[in-house]
């Protein structure tokens, strides 16, 4: 087993339910990352895709994915690829990985693929050195979750705005709490972010409320809005902040993308 190196930061997008935005946060947080200066990995571990798709890589494209990744049959970087978006790359996914799981299962660093993958990549590609590294994970707690777990610093936790957000959420914790004591000491709650917000519906309004009441200073104060200009861009192949940099979700995907960065600084000066 790989020890996690300090850099780059990996940070794991998770939520067993879907429909949360969590492949959207993915896909749109690593852009606004890269705008503002920073060189990111967005690494799809869901066999949906659809983080890949929704950076232009199409399907015929992905003759190395990441599921030969973690099988053992290539290396991180020979299945990265170059997005449309500077300084932002990806390494996308298959419907294979459904397999993955029972094709590892008797292997002893079932847990650790991906953590050895990227402290490899790490270890052999010191020119390019990504700052952030993105792990956008399936809607279950699977084993492809628990690589993207064991391999990440910290996670972060897509909340869609209706009445159960809260629902499952301590499902997931629980498991961080088992990840951590058991695979992976330094995995912490980066944070969680509230999505699909819509202002003319008192109910999210007082799902926001609950989730800050319960949660704290774990909920950033970005809150990503119900925007149409979303959901359509991915239909492009596009980020929403290629597709429409004005629309109200790229400005607040741009707002989280610093407010993580701030998180990152304060972290960084604790463990100094």
């Amino acid at each position: 087993m790989s020890v996690l190196p300090k850099s780059p930061r990996v940070l794991s997008l998770a939520n067993q339910k879907g429909g949360v935005g969590k492949t959207t946060t993915a896909i749109n947080l690593g852009t606004a990352l890269a705008a503002i200066g920073e060189r990111v990995l967005v690494i799809d571990l869901d066999p949906q895709g659809n983080a890949s798709t929704g950076l232009g890589i199409d399907r015929s494209q992905r003759e190395i994915s990441t599921y030969e990744v973690l099988y053992g049959d290539a290396t991180l970087k020979e299945a990265i690829h170059e997005t449309a978006v500077p300084r932002l790359w990806v390494a996308p996914s298959t419907m294979d990985l459904l397999g993955l799981e029972l094709e590892i299962a008797d292997t002893k660093d079932r847990a650790f693929r991906l953590r050895n993958a990227i402290a490899d990549y790490v270890a052999d590609n010191e020119r390019r050195d990504f700052s952030y590294i993105l792990v956008d994970c399936p809607p279950s707690l699977n084993l492809l979750t628990i690589n993207a777990l064991s391999a990440s610093h910290s996670i972060l936790v897509p909340l869609q705005c209706e009445f159960f957000a809260l629902e499952g959420l301590s499902q997931l914790l629980g498991t961080v709490e088992q990840v951590k004591h058991a695979l992976n000491a330094e995995l912490t709650i980066h944070g969680i972010v509230l999505t699909m917000y819509d202002s003319r519906n008192n109910l999210s309004a007082q799902v926001v409320a609950d989730v800050r009441e319960t949660m704290g200073e774990a909920v950033y104060e970005t809150v990503i809005p119900r925007n149409v200009r979303v959901s359509e861009a991915p239909s492009y192949g596009k980020p929403v902040l290629l597709y429409d940099l004005k629309c109200p979700g790229s400005q607040a995907y741009l707002r989280l993308a610093s407010e993580i960065i701030q998180r990152e600084r304060k972290i960084r000066k604790a463990a100094a």
